[in-house]
């Protein structure tokens, strides 16, 4: 339980996202602790998420990341020279996974120009209305972006923030986008996504992992993910 606690305190700290971009960390659901930190959901069913460089540093995830398939994807797109932003295995819990809102990718992570971020989103199990799927606004990729996640200057809180204001989105105008067990959803950085929270009694485990046309594209400084020493941005088609 010592170790719980500790993480769940760590989880607190300010620093504990915005410095995973290069670390595997857990990242737990809401609502899954007690105030004495004790858990009241079995601790299987208590992680939303384990980020962002699994890519990187878990071996089994290194090679689909970079598995022919992923690069043929990748080619066929037209990335020429493609790195790897970030990765994460997402479990939607059953019954207590939580709601993702409407957003886009770019609002977290932007580039100049746009429009040069990529998802691959990998169905671990199937993906469906009940259990929380992707629900999309077709079209909405070619609308820009109109907020921006940022980091603020060193030695304010919190460490990051938010210019801008997210849009008010008809949500008539959503398609879901159930997939079965083994598929993969391609999401433009631009594109307007959402999923409802899992209400259901089956978890949607995912791997999904970002990556950018490093050619002639500049990432952002005031992003909150940054490339580092110990893990710059790796080529796709590299291993």
């Amino acid at each position: 339980m010592l170790l719980t606690t500790l993480h769940l305190k760590m989880q607190g700290n300010a620093d504990y996202f915005i410095t995973s971009g290069d670390k595997i960390r857990f990242f737990f659901e809401k609502g899954v602790f007690d105030d004495k930190g004790e858990f009241i959901v079995p601790k299987q069913q208590s992680l939303n998420k384990v980020g962002h460089a699994l890519h990187a540093y878990e071996p089994f995830f290194k090679k689909v990341t970079h598995s022919p398939k992923v690069q043929g994807i990748s080619m066929k797109l037209g990335l020429i020279s493609p790195v790897i932003l970030q990765s994460m295995y997402i479990f939607k819990q059953p019954g207590i996974g939580g709601e993702v809102t409407p957003h886009q990718d770019a609002t977290f992570l932007y580039t100049e120009p746009l429009g040069r971020v990529t998802g691959m989103w990998i169905a671990l199990e199937d993906a469906t209305v009940n259990n929380g799927c992707l629900w999309f606004i077709p079209g909405s990729q070619h609308s820009g972006i109109s907020r921006r996640m940022v980091r603020t200057p060193e030695g304010t809180f919190p460490l990051t923030d938010f210019t801008g204001r997210e849009k008010v989105y008809d949500d008539e105008k959503f398609i879901a986008a159930p997939v079965k067990k083994g598929g993969v959803v391609l999401i433009h950085g631009e594109v307007v996504h959402r999923s409802a929270e899992n209400k259901s009694d089956d978890s949607r485990h995912v791997y999904t992992f970002h990556l950018m046309e490093s050619q002639d594209t500049q990432w952002s400084p005031d992003n909150w993910l940054q490339p580092t020493d110990e893990l710059p941005f790796p080529s796709l088609y590299t291993k």
